[in-house]
């Protein structure tokens, strides 16, 4: 037989990949040779809204579409986004508009917000919403998320951590690929994928003093090390885009980093997508002090910024800078390659109208199957708190009080940045009465106003209110009336359930709050609530971490629901009556003080750990240490008692794998589901290491009485870390296995492991 050449067999390998490479090359350099520079400019723009009333003799936005000065917009409806692809096939060339759009947690079939999505520690069924938005997206003319959100964040202040997975790396690079491979699915050209957009790159969970668009600064060892790994989990993903963030990266903006976005993402990570700008970023660093437009403009592009984000910037003043020789023609066409490589990967050349499909957007949305599994998902994403006295589960029986803000209210339920139908969102009140049917009365009371703060009240309203279905509560009761109404209720109830926390517009973008309690009038309710002697439950709806000391000390059982999405008043009924046992634990740490914050389980020790005995050690004259409530902590209706950690062995060397186990038992008298948790410390090293991180988790269920041996497999990849030289790689010495239920309640085991 004839032997066939290896590089035959090399080229056969490679060619799926290098055929179609080869033929988007030549597709886009084709293009792109019978392209001017201003519909070079054009793709570079992404512009929506009143684009018209800004751009020169143009009338609408679909008007600079068909004149090719427009490479992307946001549409959000139907209508509209088919609008703007028939505007694409009257221009010049043709060529079709990205549509991109926030969907951050669901579309129509709104899902929690993510923080909430990561406590219920199941990458499956985040990666299920991602394809389900992915769908419902892709059916209503959209081909582009602005998501994930992977910005890992230690200060609760700042808003939009309800938008990202919390506060941990490794988990929150896990979630990261599960959120990407979820909205591009294995195929971008599939009319039900659309492509996601890691955002915000890079460190913006850092702002200072956790104020958003505020300014950032680390070492570049905590950069490598805390915050950059969820991104690049997300780039090696696979995701095809990438957004420039709004802070200072090393006194650069992101924006006009080129460590950033050229020598750290392309060269560095491989990347091969395209950057698009938040939100006016590259006319914003006029404001750090840049320079004009022109000179920001050209900074950014220089940078390795491809897409301009409603700013205007690269339309109107790159073909001058490109005249002056600030810019070059390749700088250009390179941004352009990149988006027009987009366009072609997600098929839109050989379809411009796949999103816009009538029978898609008529029978793909808002599905049973999505709202069913909305439910499921939302309530595992709750968190139990407290459950003193085994208050809950309740009866579906008797008389319940249902009160505050928060109780009645659809809209809040679906959380910060979100698309969701408030038409068909089931509130708390819904979903407790549907719960019960006829089998208890339910007493509703209003009780307080979400804030009677007239500062706080102001600063809350969201222009986008009316998009989002969001009312804004017109009330002529007094604050004393609602409450008295309340305290009725309660006292002739069996037992009380109060629904309080934050409105939707109080988490999310430009909702940083520097006190993170619950608002005072709505304490106030609880406080009288608790004083008629009844037993309260507490539900809290909300975008962020609390502090939540009294409310810890004086009510009996809460409940953090988050903002749980489009089905939330049947997931917390669910809950509430018992109907699923909650398995949420907190991936973002509770302070008792804001006093605390930053505050993360992941922390380096100090020089004088805290010793209580001794007085000139790291700690606070007035308050412990130690968070409220712990990484990775949450209750169940059951009970789960650990074994002690078990090692194949105790000394290892170069490439062996370390086995560590651990026997669970559900020791109470229902079912439930545990994520079991595996830490490791590494007490002595080159650099300072953390004095735990996160490295595995499972989550299992168990039925009363059942045991079962949890496996960890450890090799040196999980030893591995960024040293002095940011060398990724680990060194041999003594390192410390940890198991448990949460950061804190950890069963251990130490090890020796040599090169």
């Amino acid at each position: 037989m004839k032997k066939i050449p290896l590089l035959f067999i090399l080229l056969w390998s490679v060619w799926p990949v290098f055929g179609q490479t080869t033929k988007m090359d030549l597709f886009v350099r084709d293009l792109m040779s019978k392209m001017t520079l201003e519909e070079k400019l054009g793709q570079m723009n992404l512009s929506s809204g009143n684009i018209g009333a800004v751009i020169a003799g143009s009338d609408g936005i679909l008007d600079v579409v068909r004149k090719g000065q427009i490479g992307a917009t946001g549409a959000y409806t139907f209508e509209l986004a088919k609008k703007i692809e028939v505007a694409s096939q009257e221009s010049r060339l043709k060529i079709p508009v990205l549509i991109g759009v926030d969907v951050i947690h669901g579309y129509k079939t709104g899902f929690p917000i993510p923080l909430g999505l990561a406590s219920s520690w199941d990458l499956a069924r985040i990666e299920k919403s991602a394809r389900i938005a992915a769908v419902e997206a892709s059916a209503s003319g959209i081909c582009w998320t602005y998501s994930p959100m992977v910005d890992i964040a230690r200060d609760p202040r700042w808003g939009r951590v309800g938008e990202g997975a919390g506060e941990d790396p490794w988990l929150g690079s896990q979630i990261a690929k599960a959120l990407v491979h979820g909205y591009q699915g294995d195929d971008l050209s599939k009319e039900n994928t659309i492509m996601a957009c890691v955002k915000h790159f890079a460190l913006y969970g850092a702002a200072e003093a956790g104020r958003d668009y505020n300014t950032v600064d680390m070492s570049r060892l905590t950069m490598f090390q805390d915050y950059l790994p969820p991104y690049k989990a997300a780039f090696e993903a696979g995701a095809g885009s990438a957004m420039s963030s709004f802070n200072l990266i090393d006194g650069v903006p992101a924006t006009g980093n080129k460590w950033l976005l050229n020598d750290l993402l392309r060269k560095k990570w491989g990347f091969k997508g395209f950057v698009v700008t938040d939100y006016t970023a590259i006319n914003e660093m006029m404001f750090h002090g840049l320079g004009d437009l022109p000179q920001v403009s050209a900074l950014a592009l220089k940078a390795g910024v491809d897409m301009d984000m409603m700013g205007l910037g690269f339309l109107n003043t790159l073909k001058k800078s490109l005249a002056e020789g600030k810019v070059t023609i390749q700088d250009i066409d390179t941004a352009c390659r990149r988006i027009l490589e987009a366009k072609y990967k997600l098929g839109l050349f050989g379809d411009p109208f796949k999103y816009v499909k009538e029978d898609r957007f008529k029978n793909e949305i808002l599905t049973a199957e999505h709202l069913q599994f909305a439910r499921e998902i939302a309530s595992r994403s709750m968190v139990l708190l407290k459950n003193s006295q085994q208050v809950l589960p309740l009866k579906k029986s008797g008389k319940i009080a249902l009160v505050g803000p928060l109780a009645d209210s659809a809209a809040d339920l679906l959380g910060c940045w979100s698309t969701g139908e408030v038409s068909k969102t089931v509130s708390v009140l819904q979903g407790i009465k549907q719960a019960v049917g006829t089998g208890a009365e339910v007493i509703y009371a209003k009780g307080a106003n979400i804030t009677d703060d007239p500062y706080l009240k102001e600063t809350i309203k969201n222009p986008y209110a009316a998009y989002m279905g969001l009312k804004e509560a017109v009330e002529s009761r007094t604050p004393a009336e609602l409450q008295a109404e309340a305290v009725v209720a309660a006292k002739t109830a069996d037992v009380v359930v109060a629904v309080l926390g934050e409105s939707a517009t109080m988490s999310g973008e430009a909702a940083s709050r520097s006190d993170i309690g619950i608002p005072e009038c709505q304490e106030n309710l609880l406080k009288a609530l608790v004083a008629t002697g009844k037993p309260v439950v507490l539900v809290l709806v909300n975008g962020r971490p609390l502090t939540l000391n009294w409310e810890n000390e004086n009510v009996p059982a809460i409940l953090e629901a988050w903002a749980p999405g489009i089905e939330g008043g049947d997931a917390i009924a669910d809950i509430l009556f018992g109907d699923y046992n909650p398995s949420g634990k907190i991936t973002m740490t509770f302070p008792r003080s804001v006093g605390q914050i930053p505050i993360y389980y992941n922390h380096k020790n100090t020089g004088r750990p805290f010793d209580q005995k001794n007085k000139f050690t790291s700690k606070y004259l007035d308050i412990p240490n130690e968070p409220l409530f712990p990484f990775g902590y949450g209750l169940s209706y059951t009970t789960f008692n650990y074994g002690e950690v078990v090692l194949n062995k105790t000394v290892l060397k170069g490439n062996e794998t370390l086995s560590a186990k651990i026997t669970v038992t559900n020791s109470g008298k229902v079912a439930g589901e545990e994520v079991v948790q595996l830490y490791f410390s590494d007490p002595v090293a080159s650099v300072s290491r953390a004095v735990k991180e996160l490295k595995g988790f499972q989550k299992i269920s168990l039925n009363p009485g059942e045991s079962r041996e949890v496996e960890f497999k450890i090799t040196t990849e999980t030893l591995k870390f960024f040293n002095g030289d940011l060398k990724y790689d680990w060194e041999p010495g003594a390192f410390v296995i940890q198991i448990g239920k949460n950061s804190q309640e950890v069963k251990q085991a130490k090890i020796e492991w040599s090169k």
